[in-house]
């Protein structure tokens, strides 16, 4: 296959809401150039991008998928993703190494509250972008209602290049605002015709292009001057301004066209091969330790991996862009993070699921590779005359958890080792066994998410899994100090056990005095792992207690911290007095004053007015304006507590702060309530007392479940 250089290769990543019509496009765009005889649909289920059988079965983009075209001697690398944000680590990912973000919007909605998610991560990795608004063959397309809604979000920044002539399913010319020429396309779609702007056009056109130009020359000084100069720019400056206000991101193209009846595509793809920016035209990445990494193929060769997927037959492929330098076939290059050397014995261009070799990939080009031993998403690769990490992808915190189990007892190890591989290919799946709630928990992005690990579950691993509900991470403390004495004596021939421990103890509080009530002879901060501390102060005077035995006595106490009296959670937020006890100089041993300080720290804890605390997380729903009374009803059926509300555009973005306990299931709800229209994240924030009647519930509920 061709090799392309740094100045022909163009990096682009698909990104919109849900039937955007992305995969169409990205089809259509490969037909377009010559790669395909004829044009797959998802309907047909035979889209180069969408090949995967639960992608058939749900009509829908399931993961971002690697494509390349060639078109007027570039090369444009292509990434479809999905367009729901249950995937959005496919979409941070694909966002992190394009250069350049084609936002496609249906005509029907414009912008959508999935579109601004997406659109934040293009905000973050600061990404140029294009508007590609589609559809707009469609009965009820409203070309002007996309546009302005694209004018809310991104103000003057937003600027249009085309617009349709007669939008709807008589659709077939688009005005063309750069090169002042319409586009007339025949029937069944592909060449247009290019004719004379018609009269009756022919004002707003000029305006619109007047409009065009002037925002290119804003940009540059030299381009303004010559505007000045010359009363307008021609085609090649208005380029070189497009471009640069690309660069700063105060200019996002606007376009539309219809993917599926082919008008309009080649002469995006064409502005993406003349104007859009390369990668090394882009800022430079920037690595952990601070240092620039340019673009640059005469600099030591670098990689950055962005994706793995786990194929049944291929085994692990690992997608990657390269950084800088050449990446030739059989070169080794040192992974940062495990300093394992790894050897690129082949080198791919993917579409889709078909692969084909190439000999070497230069700076800025996207490949994929197999067969790499301990090199996952997000590490860097480079030579070995240099060492550097460039900054990873962070991905979004999970949005809905269960517990799971594998149906039958004998699949408990392959399960937990499924999920493992489904973690590497989707960061955003997470799991673990938590000791503390005794359950598997799983997390994900929301029900389509853990709908289609099931999937991948019972057809990829052929395992059956059950899920329920998770148990909650309660906490435990106390509002009140407390004393309580154990002795503990046993006695069965032979030497026996003998220890006695008197103890008191506090809530705790950063910053509280120290005891002035006893004598303090010893102190231990311990920095519990699940939160909060505990502080230890060994009171003990006369030598009533060997020295020997208080590391045993705290081992003790520790032991029931993790495992509270009133729900069995973890205990956190106090501090103990070790001040008295007893010891026999025959029987008593480490175990005695482990159990002795168990048992009196135990007793004090019930004194001690218990109080449970339960995760409470920062909630943020993003809501149409018109929807935000059913939203705002049903989180306070939830316990929470709402911190504010922020107007954008047409949308709100209500905050709350919502326990944990009530956020079960919440994405159901809201995509009920909503039709889908309204999205959320959640993020831990602190623990906070349960009400009373809450707290009696669950001290109920342990004590039923302990009696069992």
């Amino acid at each position: 296959m061709k090799v392309f250089d740094e100045n022909h290769i163009r990096n682009i990543v698909l990104i919109g809401g849900a039937k955007s019509g992305m995969t169409t496009l990205a089809e259509t765009m490969l037909y377009e150039a010559g790669l395909l005889n004829r044009r797959g649909s998802v309907e047909d289920k035979n889209t180069v991008s969408d090949y995967r059988d639960i992608e058939h079965e749900r009509e829908t983009s399931i993961y971002a998928t690697s494509l390349h075209t060639e078109w007027r001697d570039h090369k444009i690398n292509i990434i479809d993703t999905p367009g729901l944000d249950d995937f959005i680590g496919e979409i941070v990912s694909s966002v992190r190494v394009a250069d350049t973000c084609v936002m496609v919007i249906n005509a029907q909605y414009g912008m959508e509250i999935s579109t601004e998610i997406i659109w934040n991560y293009v905000e973050k990795f600061n990404k140029p972008a294009i508007i590609a608004i589609n559809q707009v063959d469609h009965p009820k397309s409203d070309f002007e209602m996309s546009y302005d809604s694209a004018k809310k979000r991104f103000g003057s920044a937003a600027v249009l290049m085309q617009y349709p002539v007669n939008q709807g399913e008589g659709f077939d010319s688009i005005i063309d605002l750069l090169k002042m020429t319409l586009y007339k396309f025949p029937k069944e779609g592909g060449k247009p015709e290019k004719l004379p702007i018609p009269a009756d056009e022919l004002e707003k056109a000029n305006e619109l292009h007047n409009e065009l130009v002037e925002k290119a020359a804003e940009n540059d000084e030299e381009l303004m001057e010559l505007y000045f100069e010359k009363g307008s720019l021609d085609e090649d400056e208005m380029r070189k301004g497009i471009k640069i206000g690309m660069l700063k991101r105060e200019i996002v193209p606007v376009f539309c066209l219809s993917a599926k009846r082919n008008m309009g595509s080649g002469r995006l793809m064409g502005f993406i091969d003349n104007v859009a920016p390369a990668a090394f035209e882009m800022f430079p990445e920037i690595s952990v330790e601070g240092e620039e990494i340019s673009c640059d193929p005469s600099k030591p060769t670098s990689v950055f991996v962005f994706k793995t997927i786990i194929e049944p037959f291929l085994g692990k492929i690992n997608f990657f862009k390269v950084t800088s330098g050449v990446l030739k076939v059989g070169q080794d290059l040192v992974n940062n993070q495990t300093d394992n050397v790894e050897r690129f014995n082949q080198l791919f261009i993917m579409d889709g699921k078909n692969r084909q070799n190439v000999e070497k990939l230069v700076a800025g080009d996207i490949g994929a590779t197999v067969k790499l031993k301990s090199t996952r998403t997000n590490h860097t690769l480079h030579d070995k005359s240099v060492s550097f990490e460039l900054v990873p992808m962070e991905f979004p915190e999970p949005r809905i958890r269960t517990a799971v189990r594998a149906k039958e007892k004998n699949d408990e190890e392959k399960l937990a080792e499924a999920l493992r591989e489904i973690h590497e290919e989707d960061p955003t799946i997470r799991f673990e066994y938590s000791r503390e709630l005794k359950q598997m928990i799983l997390s994900a992005q929301g029900e389509l998410h853990l709908a289609v690990t099931d999937w991948k579950l019972k057809n990829v691993y052929k395992i059956e899994a059950e899920y329920y509900t998770p148990r909650i991470p309660y906490r435990e403390t106390i509002q009140k100090p407390s004393s309580a004495s154990y002795r503990h004596k046993k006695q069965s021939g032979g030497a026996g056990q003998f220890g006695e421990v008197f103890l008191k103890i506090e809530p705790y509080f950063e910053g509280m005095p120290e005891p002035t009530e006893f004598s303090v002879r010893g102190k231990e901060e311990v920095k519990l792992d699940w939160g909060g501390k505990l502080v230890f102060y060994n009171c003990i005077v006369g030598g009533v207690i060997d020295q020997r035995f208080i590391p045993s006595i705290l081992k003790g106490i520790m032991e029931k911290m993790e495992e509270g009296p009133v729900t069995g959670s973890y205990v956190r937020d106090i501090r103990v007095m070790v001040h008295d006890g007893k010891m026999h100089p025959v029987d008593s041993n480490d175990i005695s004053f482990k159990i002795a300080g168990a048992q009196a720290f135990s007793q004090a804890f019930r004194q001690a007015d218990p109080k449970i605390l339960e995760p409470i997380y920062n909630v943020d729903v993003m809501v149409p304006e018109e929807l935000m009374g059913e939203v705002m009803t049903d989180l306070q059926g939830r316990r929470a507590i709402i911190q504010g509300m922020d107007g954008r555009d047409n949308y709100k973005v209500i905050s709350a702060k919502v326990p944990l306990a009530e956020m079960h299931r919440y994405t159901t709800s809201l995509r009920s309530i909503t039709q889908g229209r309204a999205s959320f994240s959640a993020k831990f924030a602190e623990y906070s007392p349960v009400p009373f009647d809450i707290q009696q519930k669950l001290a109920e509920t342990q004590k039923e479940e302990s009696e069992v």
